[in-house]
């Protein structure tokens, strides 16, 4: 059973960092590309961030996000610096191979 479970989301003020976690299980993770989406309140699913063989983000968050992960511990992360209130959403991985979400973590960007 795939198994996808984010973490380390929150509430931060503008400049701030997040890392967030996302635990995978159920299928091969080393051989999967990985993906980081959001939405925010009426908006659609946005792409943020993607690793497979290399690394690829949003143009909105080039530069102040970066995506990483661990095949040994089954998990990808999005450490997220420099914070903007319009990063403010919902956040998903996405196994591509799989085609599985996960549950989402809420960032809130706010003084």
């Amino acid at each position: 059973q795939v198994q996808l479970v984010e973490s380390g989301g929150g509430l931060v003020q503008p400049g701030g960092s997040l890392r967030l976690s996302c635990a995978a299980s159920g299928f091969t993770f080393s051989t999967s590309a990985m993906t980081w989406y959001r939405q925010a309140p009426g908006k659609g699913r946005e792409l943020v961030a993607f690793i497979g063989g290399i690394a690829r983000y949003a143009d909105s968050v080039k530069g102040r996000f970066t995506i990483s992960r661990d095949n040994v511990k089954n998990t990808v992360y999005l450490q997220m610096n420099d914070l903007r209130p319009e990063d403010s959403a919902v956040y998903f991985c996405y196994a591509v191979s799989s085609r599985y979400w996960g549950q989402g973590t809420q960032v809130t960007v706010s003084s």
